[in-house]
């Protein structure tokens, strides 16, 4: 399993709206194959800062089977002009602590 990982600022005066988009967004990444699950949280310190975690099977089940798809363009027409500045996307694998 591979977590997606990105901090999202959203802009000013824009969280109520970028929440609403997110709700609709999110039956389209829901609906790509390898994807496993997802939640945004919110910042209690800066009420414009959102994390999104996504659980996705491989990495390119997200790089390549959601970025080529027709749901990340419409992903990308909901909700990436919220942002400023564009955030960071990064993957991570859990490690044995065994």
């Amino acid at each position: 399993m591979i977590l997606e990982a990105a901090m999202l600022q959203v802009k000013s005066g824009l969280t109520y709206e970028f929440e609403h988009s997110f709700k609709e967004a999110s039956v389209l990444i829901s609906s790509i194959e390898g994807y496993l699950g997802h939640e945004l949280q919110k910042c209690l310190e800066d009420d414009h800062k959102y994390l999104l975690l996504v659980q996705w099977r491989n990495l390119e089940d997200h790089t390549v089977g959601f970025r080529e798809s027709s749901q990340y363009q419409e992903w990308k027409a909901l909700l990436h002009h919220y942002y400023s500045p564009f955030p960071v996307v990064e993957h991570f694998t859990r490690i044995s602590l065994d």
